[in-house]
């Protein structure tokens, strides 16, 4: 196992840093919330991202990209927790792109992934359908009839799905059991933002980002519209969704390191009883337990990126630790920023609000430390 990334990828994460400390600073992200843009970005910023070739960096060459590989875009990920950027990479370039690159076809391909690697196209993975993260529980249904899919049902959390060009869609095909049916009989179904009896709504969340809740009311596609070259859609989709979770789990990274480095300097600054309060004892306790904490996470992280790259076995194993131990972490992690720093920590003055409502969501988007407790032991057959 190797932690070190090679020139290309060093290179693509410095980049990464400077760009977003210059071009996205947490005031930029102010001011999309207080604006009020339903797509919760910057189009300038996301087209600059695309000439910095960011959504292709994780393709194989053979579909278009540059295959700088995982350990390089979790650092971009890092990057982005840090500086609080926003944009649709998660949605569109890693959960979206991975499925289309496994289980499309080269029609399929050409139509839709391609055009995504370029930037032209950005699309949305829509799978939950209820307030906490289930995959396999799809009430969807679709159902083939004279040569066309009707698919029927509501998702939820949509995460970019305000202003995507297009949706894969999870569903229960026709003939399958119920919700409850876990991973058989699942579809995934790629479909145009202006589909006929497609809504997509706003839905208002913490952190002020872009989430949609999709209703399906008599959906009609065509045949191709199915993702069937892969024999098991169920698996891509769990590959897809580890994939998202451990560039999640780097994205946490980067917002508890900014917590954590933002607390530390305020210890050293805060005068109390004519001393700086980071010289009491209990703090400095509290502080040296999360920074080891801290470490053990960047540990897990790490071996998760590098275990895609390598294509190791245990990887759903390694993405669930990864997403388990960021989901807790960023709930201590902030809470003891925002104690730390007082009444203070929790008022919209400080940016360390923002970065607080954000780590919020990233604990509970594609499964919380609960869910992927579960899922650890189940996969290890306990």
């Amino acid at each position: 196992m190797g932690f070190l990334r090679n020139e290309e990828q060093r290179q693509l994460v410095h980049s990464a840093e400077v760009f977003l400390a210059a071009q996205s600073p947490v005031s930029l992200q102010r001011r999309i919330r207080d604006s009020g843009v339903a797509q919760a970005m910057d189009p300038a910023l996301w087209q600059q991202v695309i000439d910095l070739g960011w959504p292709a960096a994780v393709f194989s060459e053979d579909d278009g990209g540059l295959g700088v590989g995982y350990r390089g875009m979790g650092g971009v990920f890092q990057a982005c927790g840090r500086h609080l950027a926003a944009l649709p990479l998660l949605s569109s370039a890693v959960l979206c792109g991975s499925l289309l690159s496994n289980a499309g076809d080269a029609v399929q391909k050409a139509r839709w992934l391609a055009p995504l690697i370029e930037g032209r196209l950005a699309l949305a993975l829509a799978m939950d359908e209820s307030g906490r993260h289930d995959p396999h529980r799809i009430a969807t249904r679709a159902r083939l009839e004279a040569g066309q899919w009707h698919v029927q049902g509501e998702k939820w959390f949509v995460i970019d799905g305000l202003g995507a060009d297009a949706f894969v869609v999870t569903a229960r095909l026709d003939g399958g059991a119920g919700a409850d049916a876990g991973a058989g009989n699942i579809g995934l179904f790629v479909m145009a933002a202006d589909t006929p009896g497609l809504q997509v709504q706003p839905l208002h969340m913490a952190d002020s980002r872009n989430y949609a809740r999709m209703q399906l009311a008599g959906v009609l596609l065509p045949a191709d519209a199915l993702l069937a070259a892969c024999p098991d859609s169920a698996q891509a989709l769990d590959a897809a969704l580890d994939l998202g979770r451990i560039c999640l789990a780097a994205e946490a990274m980067g917002l508890i390191r900014y917590a954590f480095d933002t607390t530390l300097a305020y210890l050293k600054e805060r005068v109390q009883f004519g001393v700086p309060i980071g010289s009491f004892q209990a703090l400095q306790h509290r502080m040296a337990r999360l920074y080891t904490e801290i470490e053990m996470l960047q540990s897990c992280v790490l071996a998760a990126l590098d275990a895609i790259d390598q294509g190791d076995p245990e990887l759903p194993l390694l993405a669930s630790l990864a997403k388990a131990r960021a989901s807790d972490l960023c709930e201590k992690a902030m809470n003891e920023a925002v104690q730390m720093h007082g009444g203070i920590g929790v008022t919209d003055a400080l940016d360390l609000g923002l970065y607080v409502k954000r780590a919020r969501l990233v604990q509970q988007c594609l499964g919380d430390g609960v869910f992927h407790r579960a899922r650890y032991a189940q996969l290890r057959g306990i």
